[in-house]
């Protein structure tokens, strides 16, 4: 079984959490000055990187609380968490980088 990191209640059971989509996107400023495509294009067009990726999570069955993580989504292996008002940590991050 996997265990996720949660940054408010520590390491628990994968079962626990809900995956919430791409991390750091950022709504647009003003959506109704937005043509439909590029409207479309913030709701559904996500990046699929191979490799390490910033996603969001809920804890759902826990504290409930949503919050980052950077995975790597060739291992599957979660790499960091984060609160979601916290700064990301480096692309470096992970046992990679100790070698």
């Amino acid at each position: 079984m996997l265990l996720i990191d949660c940054p408010y209640c520590g390491p628990r059971p994968e079962i626990e959490f809900t995956y919430g989509g791409e991390a750091h996107r950022a709504r647009p400023a003003d959506p109704a000055a937005l043509s439909d495509e590029e409207w479309a294009g913030y709701l559904y067009l996500r990046r699929n990187p191979k490799g390490r990726h910033a996603e969001r999570w809920r804890h759902a069955h826990g504290c409930g609380r949503f919050f980052n993580a950077l995975r790597d989504t060739v291992s599957d292996a979660f790499l960091a968490t984060y609160r979601v008002n916290e700064t990301p940590p480096p692309p470096t991050i992970g046992p990679e980088a100790a070698a």
